[in-house]
């Protein structure tokens, strides 16, 4: 399964959908995608419904207050044990699908780039926010700087400078999208990338993340 932070708008919530079918097509398993709040199914209701053994990918791009209290709390409520995953991000594959939607935008290649992060109050997470913004970098070919619309971090007004591409790291479209394009337009950008969505690397990294937390399960089975 998958757990997916939800939004109120429908066509986000779509794409953890269309990232976790794909998924369950590639691995050949049943699989299901829920969410934190906002959306049904929620991922406690999910996880305390269980029968049987299963792993959990966060669709969550850096780490913070569900990472570190909602899920935790909701896998301790499981009705069969859950291993669950840590964030999407940051990672090479995310960056990959980040250029294609810059790309796909059609910002310069190499131009300088901000990418626009939701926020996190977790003092962890802007170190994760750096360490993706230099996969974005190297597999850009140019600068790019961080913002973050909430929390910790600058806001796009003070980061973002005039003819700038701007890279959402968001994975879906909602509230945040909105606000990240709104905001980066009126401090300049020249061009708005698309969210990361369902794209094909993506899929790529979340079969990685199921097969790893599967095997680990197995293993950690085995040895009992």
């Amino acid at each position: 399964m998958t757990v997916a932070h939800g939004t109120r708008q429908v066509a986000g919530n779509e794409v953890a959908r269309e990232l976790t079918s794909l998924a369950g097509e590639v691995l050949g398993v049943p699989a299901t995608a829920s969410y934190v709040e906002l959306s049904e199914p929620l991922f406690a209701s999910v996880v305390a419904g269980l029968a049987e053994p299963a792993v959990a990918v966060p669709l969550l791009l850096s780490t913070g207050f569900h990472m570190r209290q909602d899920l935790p709390e909701a896998v301790e409520g499981a009705g069969a044990p859950v291993r669950l995953g840590r964030p999407l991000g940051p990672d090479p594959l995310l960056a990959a699908a980040q250029a294609d939607r810059l790309r796909e935008a059609g910002a310069e290649p190499g131009c300088p780039v901000t990418m626009v992060a939701a926020g996190s109050s977790d003092a962890e997470a802007l170190p994760q926010l750096a360490e993706a913004a230099e996969l974005l970098a190297a597999e850009w070919g140019g600068p790019v700087r961080v913002s973050t619309l909430t929390a910790l971090g600058e806001r796009p007004a003070q980061v973002v400078q005039p003819g700038d591409a701007v890279s959402p790291y968001l994975l879906s479209g909602g509230y945040f999208a909105d606000r990240a394009r709104r905001e980066s337009l009126e401090a300049g950008a020249a061009v708005v990338a698309g969210v990361i969505g369902p794209h094909p690397r993506v899929v790529e990294l979340v079969v990685a993340r199921a097969r790893t937390l599967w095997t680990t399960s197995t293993e950690r089975d085995a040895s009992v």
